[in-house]
Order: structure tokens, then C-alpha cells, then sequence
């Protein structure tokens, strides 16, 4: 669920987010941690997309590519594995846009993300939806069947007696 609201808010943020790099408005440094100050230091007088950028590629890219270069390649595909890293990686992008006061995710969030599923986990089979068994199928489609006569009958039978209010 956290997964598919993300999404929705990387493909809201195309709608109201200005090509990055093009803003000129003075930089607003966040408190939301201790790095906050080192990170607006770093960005004095560049445009917050840019300055999100080189922060985004130095700190948080450049960490999970040296931690996924330290596995396996076979070890890629195993959540278990890459889950921390991922989640290390999320949570940098994360902080750096609270920190520089831009919405989260955006654009360049998802360029980074889109780029590292290409090169790590393209090649990662998925599970494939498969059809439930055929007597859980049966009975969620014989089950609303015969709800329905009996459900009919019972409205007939309660309006037939002529007492409305029971």
C-alpha cells in the first residue's frame, strides 16, 4: 500500500512540479534532521533540484551501489537481501528532499529509483498470478447464486404478511 501511494505521488508530482533545476526562489533550509544544515550549506546559491541531485548522487546513490556491489549478483534478487539497502536508499532521497523542503517523491526520485531497478533488477523473475483453485473458485461463484433465491424469497415472504414494520 505504501508502495502504490508512492507512485501516485511520483506521477502527482509531474503535474505540479517545474522542470528540476529551474527554480529561482532563495534556498529554505528544513530541520527535519541534524544533516539539514550541512546539506543547505553545500547548496548556497544552487537551484534546490540541482543541489538535490548532486546530494541524491553522492550520498544515497553512491551507498547503495557500493552495498549491492559487496553481494552477489544472484544475491540481487532476493528481497531479504536488498531489502535494508533499498530501504537506506528510500530513506536518504527522503531526508535530503525534507531537508532542502521539496515534495517527496518527485521527479528525480524517480529517475534515480527507475535507473537502479534497470541495472539491479531487471532480470529478477515475478511471481506470476496464478488462478485460485477450482473449489475456492466454486464457491465464491455458487455461494452469491444461491444467496440471491433465498434473499428474493425472503423479501417476498416479509411483504406478503402485511407487516410492514417487522
Amino acid at each position: 500500500m505504501k508502495a502504490a501511494l508512492g507512485f501516485i505521488g511520483v506521477f502527482l508530482s509531474f503535474l505540479s512540479e517545474p522542470m528540476y533545476g529551474e527554480s529561482t526562489l532563495p534556498l529554505a533550509c528544513g530541520t527535519a534532521t541534524e544533516n539539514c544544515p550541512h546539506f543547505c550549506n553545500f547548496c548556497n546559491g544552487l537551484p534546490k533540484m540541482d543541489c538535490h541531485s548532486m546530494l541524491s548522487k553522492h550520498l544515497c546513490h553512491s551507498n547503495f551501489m557500493s552495498a549491492m556491489a559487496s553481494l552477489n549478483s544472484t544475491d540481487w534478487c532476493i528481497w531479504d537481501n536488498v531489502r535494508d539497502l533499498y530501504s537506506n536508499l528510500s530513506l536518504c532521497t527522503e531526508e535530503i528532499s525534507d531537508c532542502l523542503l521539496i515534495p517527496w517523491p518527485n521527479s528525480l526520485v524517480e529517475e534515480i529509483f527507475v535507473n537502479i531497478h534497470s541495472l539491479y533488477f531487471k532480470d529478477c523473475a515475478t511471481e506470476e498470478l496464478r488462478d485460485p483453485p477450482s473449489a475456492v473458485v466454486f464457491a465464491l461463484v455458487v455461494t452469491p447464486i444461491c444467496l440471491i433465491p433465498i434473499m428474493v424469497s425472503l423479501v417476498v415472504l416479509k411483504t406478503k404478511n402485511g407487516d410492514g414494520s417487522s
